[in-house]
């Protein structure tokens, strides 16, 4: 049965405002991927710390995704969004204004329940209506990329003349900006939710992929990134990482929609795989020194990938499961993305670019492996 034209324009409407919201919130988190590693004694804390501090507000949401499905089940998008737009924005003061390893923990604590919400509400308002949920999630993460590419350029050139932490007083600014886009989302309930199973069950081929995907793009490679770049380049690493790290979401902003498209035609999982793949591919290169080859062709094809996962876990999960299957598979990212700045921040010191990158892209080839052997097991 083909969806009516006006529910339709409703879940693209919801999806385009819930993706603007989280698009101008979202630089206060990515800029400090950024700064924290490069300026950690400014931020008063050492480069192992700072790693625990990347992965604090992904840990949190481990435990707290649950809970903020639940709230955004009784409360609704709007409710939820409002919240979690202010909760970035005492964050981003946090980081400008708190120095010192502890309060920059309640800070990242902070925002990690506010982006658990607005993960939840632009996965869900996208994935809402099953027909063409792949494009239009492709052009919500297009949009949500828009604002941490500008942002990343805007905050190395601003780091550069004032200091990182006058950065995030203009990205705090910037983030309230996103209080009307809130407001205009639906009020009311959220979609009823029923349990998608224990969140650390055994995991499934596709919630190992989540987390050794997390693991790997969003820890080892973006802090990295920060540290090799600074070791390659002293004088401009603030600025040529900056400029990489934005490249991610230029890619996401003009790959996102094709890659959405692409997995209509062809298949999600299936593109996922490949992707995935390709990315250890680049992992390789990044190890034996290819460092600003391999992270480009990382941060492209992540524009690709990016728009993957929650149609697949939408499709294997429909109905009532839908919203809590998402908050699971999120859970596995974050996981993975939790411990992967704190295992670079501890390993790169100690092990060498090959080890450290050959190792987590062969744990990403085989995770992906073990999607496609999934994917050709349900097609017999």
């Amino acid at each position: 049965m083909s969806t009516p034209p006006e529910a339709t324009t409703r879940a693209d409407r919801a999806s385009r405002d819930a993706a603007l919201t989280l698009g101008l919130v979202l630089p206060t988190d990515t800029v400090l991927y950024l700064l924290l590693p490069m300026h950690a004694a400014e931020f008063g804390v050492s480069l192992a710390e700072a790693g625990v501090l990347l992965a604090v507000n992904r840990l949190v949401r481990i435990f707290g995704y649950c809970w903020v499905s639940r709230s955004y089940e009784r409360q609704g998008p709007r409710v939820a969004c409002i919240g979690a737009v202010l909760g970035a924005v005492g964050s981003s003061l946090g980081y400008a204004l708190l120095p010192g390893f502890w309060w920059l923990v309640v800070a990242r604590l902070m925002w990690g329940l506010s982006f658990a919400a607005l993960n939840i509400a632009t996965q869900a308002l996208a994935t809402a209506q099953a027909q063409g949920a792949a494009r239009r999630n492709g052009r919500s993460r297009a949009i949500i990329a828009a604002g941490p590419m500008l942002g990343l350029v805007a905050g190395a050139v601003i780091a550069m003349a004032y200091g990182p932490h006058v950065v995030f007083l203009v990205l705090a600014a910037v983030a309230l900006l996103a209080l009307p886009f809130a407001w205009r989302l639906p009020a009311g309930q959220g979609t009823p939710i029923r349990s998608a199973g224990p969140r650390f069950s055994l995991p499934a081929p596709l919630d190992v992929w989540s987390f050794v995907n997390g693991f790997a793009l969003d820890g080892i490679f973006i802090l990295g990134l920060s540290v090799l770049a600074a070791r390659a380049n002293p004088e401009g690493a603030v600025l040529a990482a900056g400029l990489a790290m934005a490249l991610r979401y230029v890619a996401e902003v003009l790959l996102g929609p094709p890659g959405g498209a692409l997995a209509e035609r062809f298949g999600a999982e299936r593109l996922l795989v490949l992707l995935s793949l390709s990315c250890a591919v680049g992992l390789v290169l990044i190890g034996l020194g290819v460092l600003w080859a391999g992270a480009v062709g990382i941060m492209l094809l992540r524009g690709l990938l990016q728009p993957l996962p929650a149609p697949v876990t939408a499709a294997a999960y429909p109905g009532a499961e839908r919203v809590p299957a998402l908050a699971r598979q999120a859970t596995w990212r974050d996981l993975g993305a939790g411990l992967g700045p704190i295992a670079a921040g501890l390993l790169l010191p100690l092990l060498s670019p090959p080890v450290l990158y050959g190792a987590t892209a062969a744990a990403l080839a085989l995770a992906a492996l073990a999607v496609h052997r999934r994917y050709r097991q349900a097609s017999c």
